[in-house]
């Protein structure tokens, strides 16, 4: 399929996440700090699949669905976490059918094939970005003690913001999940990283928390 194609049929599954906490300061009055992510629709019924980091443990979730635009957000509760592999499923309610993105095979991914990601970087809502797969079978330490496996590395512009969206193949499907970057100024070097499409039904039949 060609990157427009991909695009209209992958950019109404993104969703824009914002995860809110409450925190005080020194003089103990409570004030909110919000960071967005991205995420998208597994099935018709609201599940969505995003990084276990952008749901933030007790934080508060609104998810804005690009059909709804950016006035309206619906509050998301969490299903499952897999912390070893940085994935959680969260649902919303809604009243009808929505557009899902079909799984796709991350079990054979070749160095040098065509990806495309898709997400909100830095809150630009829907935005895509393209490249090839750099590597596959990576091992990258992230936030703490944390090592994830078996990352696939991609070229493909990944930013803040992008974690949680969609990497997708060539078939308009789920090739990983957008996870992380290596860059020592926090912005894009073209080294990104994604837990593999493989990893995702795991995490869609996890018990629910």
């Amino acid at each position: 399929l060609s990157n427009i194609d991909i695009y209209e049929r992958a950019s109404p599954a993104t969703v824009n996440i914002t995860s809110t906490i409450l925190q005080r300061n020194w003089f103990f009055e409570v004030y909110p700090t919000s960071e967005s992510g991205s995420g998208f629709l597994v099935d018709g019924e609201g599940r969505i699949m995003t990084n276990a980091h952008v749901t933030g443990g007790n934080a508060k979730l609104e998810v804005t669905l690009p059909a709804d635009g950016e006035n309206i957000s619906h509050e998301a509760k969490v299903l499952a976490v897999d912390e070893l592999n940085d994935l959680a499923l969260i649902q919303i309610d809604t009243d009808g059918d929505l557009p899902f993105l079909p799984l796709g095979s991350s079990d054979d991914l070749k160095v040098g094939q065509k990806v495309l990601a898709i997400g909100n970087p830095f809150g630009f809502e829907g935005t895509l970005t393209t490249g090839i797969i750099s590597s596959v079978g990576r091992s990258i330490r992230a936030d703490g003690e944390n090592v994830l496996e078996d990352m696939i590395q991609t070229d493909a512009a990944i930013n803040p913001g992008n974690s949680g969206g969609a990497l997708i193949n060539t078939r308009g499907e789920l090739a990983g999940i957008n996870t992380a970057i290596f860059s020592q100024s926090g912005g894009c070097r073209g080294i990104g990283f994604a837990v593999p499409s493989h990893l995702a039904p795991r995490v869609v039949n996890l018990s629910p928390i």
